[in-house]
């Protein structure tokens, strides 16, 4: 069970991971592994100015790579071109 600050509301499971479980949830046996996978770009890197992983994002890229899903590999590059610019400006 995981703790929340809000104590009326049923505990969640969090869009935002942390690297561990980041790591966790990609099935890499080591941060190391996760590491080299967001490196070589199969997965992601944080959400901009945070030290947290997108889930959304990581199963979207993992699906891509995968080809599960119908959505191209061009849409994920947009994707993140327009993240990576959200993150140079500041927000």
């Amino acid at each position: 069970m995981r703790h929340t600050p809000y104590p009326d509301v049923p505990p969640l499971e969090p869009r935002g991971l942390s690297k561990m479980e980041a790591a966790a949830y990609c099935g890499c046996e080591s941060l190391s592994a996760f590491d080299d996978w967001v490196r070589r770009g199969i997965v992601p890197g944080p959400i901009p100015g945070t030290h947290r992983w997108d889930r959304r994002a990581i199963d979207t890229a993992l699906d891509i790579a995968s080809n599960l899903t119908s959505q191209s590999r061009d849409q994920f590059d947009e994707w993140k071109a327009r993240r990576d610019a959200r993150a140079t400006q500041g927000h």
